[in-house]
């Protein structure tokens, strides 16, 4: 299959151009070296702990003052009283925040002993989850030695391997474990010829362990001055692990005994391909277009250049796919700003949870991209963040029901640490689309009552007692932010203005009420609560247009500071939204359409992340010419040549990567409303393909083969009897089952629907429908 390999015609000059593995709880950056190897480590529980009992004091006195002033329309008075009451320290308030850093576990370096280096190559191979470096030595004793190094974070085994080998010929080798000087954390090192152990203990309490078990095929194994050296062996394998005591278990406990697990190499790796298949290979996109025979940091600068190379997105694609499993796969934390990868004491941004679009963003692709099981860690921190959510709601607010802060990390604390920025209340009411997305897409109604409906639940709860009415008696919500973002009003001091009921808090009230009360439908209960939230829905204000034909972003056409503003927040109900919709609010729609150009002529879009979202908006309004011009110029201006995701100036932020896989997905397929739409965006360079393993809201699995730019055929298969969507937008559509008979369609307008029976293959083709 083209397009799942990664390759390097030379080694890693600096980290960001290395190569990641990772499996979820453990990660590792490979740097591929020549004569010294070094791989940076990482365990998702690291985090220095110095916040992990951090709390709210109690504010919510404050509030009616703040509100009283921000519904008078004193903006600037307003914007400083809610920072003084809701937002906390860190930001420009010249105090220190209390989110922890996301810390690397340190380094496991080798040194190898061998002659003049030829035919160097380091490849990830995205479908295997396996990086190999090989190369060529010549030496005096050894004419052409051909080394050969393997590294895999497994699935299975929740260990990552190395293995060295050299043919049949011996070699020497010296191995040790390393971390950067950090006056907050105290090292030992210990070591046998078994293994090495380095013990770290941060000044905050948190401990962590690593060790890199090693077994030699036919030479001798030696250990000094906390050093391990091989001599005439014919093959190496380590065993890396890393223990954290913040989980419930010692760092030995965690780590395990200091030995490696598996002698036969073949057999680990098919049991990690056949774990790591479970995460990646339920989808793959197949377009017959050139790859160039070129190391793929060559495609990215030819790129740059306007080489035509139409491969590289889907390279860029199925990367994506490949650092979602590798970042959230068995582990129990979702990816932070940096997935699961970094390699600084202090990491920009603290390497933290960012709730107001980069951890959403992370998960954008996961549900239609076939990677269910990659969700759970992000359950979890919902779950655990909205225990003390509730806490912090009733403090900060005196509201029921949970409130999350704009910046978290691992503890799931919900506190303000950003003076400045922090006064929102929307991060909740975003991350619950996550989980009725899961429903959606899934049908399982044990999760919904488990754990989605409870959520939406609590959130729609706080929503309910944040709204106040306005003097015209509608509900508003006060105070409110388009996150990151200013309007000219509300002074020179703050980074971001406060305000009444912007179009994203608007948007996202709507997002979880109608979610909350479908929620409470399927399951039958909490008839009075749904009653609560459909009286809340229709006393809110509507969105706004503007003079330009544009949506406002926020309660007034305010003059903006930035009118080019990296974040896009009043499109949300666009994408990842639905509220904004081509068919049933062409107004809205036409008006979001006009905010995005308006956007874009003021240079938009300049960050990897914004430009993803940017190619999703596109993808979105059924324009994928757009959609991948935007994909391509995400790539060719902010991707590193590790394909990794930048943020100016140049700064590893994986969000950009997850964003850009999703917009793709959007051009292939769109189930809003569980009407399925196939190929609403097709780019023109990609005339003919198949895609397989796509999933649809309403619990369906589509294939779909296309050729000549339009549909060919496609496959829909279901989890439930109940009538299956389809949008006709290219034309007329027929339906058939497995035998070929024609399946009976109910036609309506732009739709055909037909009763899908659990299980059963569908074949849609292009034709006209049978009724």
């Amino acid at each position: 299959m083209p397009n799942q390999m990664l390759w390097y015609s030379k080694p890693a000059a600096e980290w960001i151009e290395g190569m990641p593995i990772g499996n979820g709880r453990l990660a590792a950056m490979v740097m591929g070296g020549v004569k010294r190897e070094r791989l940076a480590l990482n365990h998702e529980w690291l985090w220095k702990g110095g916040g992990r009992e951090r709390d709210n004091r109690p504010a919510a006195h404050l509030l009616p003052d703040v509100q009283r002033l921000l519904l008078d329309g004193k903006y600037e008075e307003g914007t400083r009283a809610g920072n003084d009451a809701f937002g906390g320290a860190g930001g420009i308030s010249g105090k220190p925040h209390r989110v922890d850093p996301f810390q690397p576990a340190g380094d496991f370096y080798f040194e190898l002993t061998h002659g003049c280096i030829h035919h160097y190559r380091r490849a990830l191979d995205l479908r295997e989850a396996l990086v190999t470096v090989d190369y060529h030595s010549s030496s005096r004793q050894h004419w052409d030695t051909h080394f050969k190094r393997e590294y895999v974070a497994h699935f299975g085994l929740d260990k990552i391997f190395v293995r060295i080998s050299a043919g049949d010929l011996p070699f020497d080798c010296a191995l040790w474990l390393d971390r950067l000087m950090d006056k907050d954390c105290a090292l030992s090192f210990s070591g046998s010829p078994a293994g090495l152990i380095m013990e770290g203990a941060f000044n905050t309490g948190v401990k962590f362990r690593v060790q890199a078990a090693v077994r030699s095929k036919d030479g001798v194994l030696a250990c000094q001055a906390g050093r391990l050296t091989a001599t005439g062996t014919t093959e190496l394998i380590v065993a890396l692990n890393i223990g954290t005591n913040v989980t419930g278990k010692t760092t030995e406990q965690e780590c395990g005994p200091l030995i490696v697990p598996a002698d036969d190499w073949a057999g680990l790796l098919e049991s990690h391909r056949q774990a790591y298949s479970r995460f990646y290979g339920g989808l793959e996109l197949e377009l017959p277009l050139p790859e160039p025979d070129k190391p793929t940091d060559r495609r990215i600068e030819a790129y740059k250049t306007a080489e035509s190379d139409p491969a590289l997105p889907i390279l860029f694609f199925n990367f994506g796919r490949y650092l979602l499993c590798s970042s959230s796969g068995i582990g129990t934390l979702p990816p932070n700003l940096q997935g699961k990868w970094n390699e600084d004491l202090n990491p920009p941004w603290e390497s933290d949870y960012h709730l107001d679009i980069n951890l959403e963003m992370n998960y954008w692709p996961a549900e239609p991209g076939n990677l269910p099981l990659c969700m759970n860690p992000l359950f979890d921190l919902i779950e655990k963040l909205a225990q003390h959510g509730q806490k912090a709601a009733r403090d900060l607010f005196g509201c029921r029901g949970t409130w999350f802060p704009i910046t978290t990390d691992a503890w799931g604390r919900a506190t303000p640490e950003a003076y400045g920025w922090s006064v929102w209340m929307g991060a909740a009411p975003w991350l619950a689309q996550h989980l009725w997305w899961h429903y959606e897409y899934t049908l399982d109604e044990e999760f919904l009552r488990r754990h989605a409906y409870p959520f939406l639940k609590t959130v729609a709860e706080f929503l309910e007692t944040y709204a106040i009415r306005d003097a015209a008696g509608r509900l508003q919500f006060v105070p409110s932010q388009s996150p990151e973002n200013r309007f000219t009003l509300s002074g020179p001091k703050f980074p971001v203005s406060l305000c009444v009921s912007s179009a994203l808090d608007l948007e996202l009230a709507w997002d979880v009420l109608t979610h909350a009360i479908k929620a409470g439908e399927v399951l039958d209960v909490d008839e009075d609560k749904r009653g609560i939230w459909k009286e809340l829905l229709a006393h809110l204000p509507a969105l706004k247009v503007g003079s330009r034909g544009q949506l406002l972003e926020w309660n007034e056409e305010f003059e903006e500071v930035e009118p080019g503003h990296r974040h896009l927040s009043h499109l949300f109900g666009l994408f990842p939204g639905e509220q904004i919709d081509p068919d049933r609010t062409p107004d809205l729609f036409k008006a979001a359409r006009k905010s995005l150009e308006i956007r874009l002529s003021n240079a938009g879009g300049h960050t990897g992340w914004s430009r993803s979202w940017v190619a999703c908006l596109a993808a979105r309004m059924g324009d994928g010419d757009a959609a991948m011009a935007h994909v391509r110029k995400g790539i060719a201006e902010f991707a590193a040549g590790s394909l990794l995701d930048l943020h100016p100036p140049r700064i590893f932020q994986i969000d950009g990567n997850f964003g850009g896989t999703a917009a793709m997905l959007e051009m292939l397929i769109q189930s809003y409303f569980e009407e399925i739409h196939l190929l609403p965006a097709l780019p023109s360079c990609w005339k003919a393909g198949k895609v397989r393993g796509l999933k649809a809201r309403g619990g369906y699995t589509v294939d779909i083969e296309w050729a000549g730019g339009r549909l060919k055929e496609a496959r829909v298969v279901g989890v439930r009897d109940r009538p299956c969507r389809l949008k006709t937008a290219g034309g007329p559509l027929r339906v058939s089952d497995a035998a070929g008979t024609p399946v009976p369609l109910e036609e309506g307008k732009g739709i055909v629907t037909f009763h899908a029976r659990a299980g059963a293959v569908y074949t849609v083709c292009p034709g006209n429908a049978s009724v």
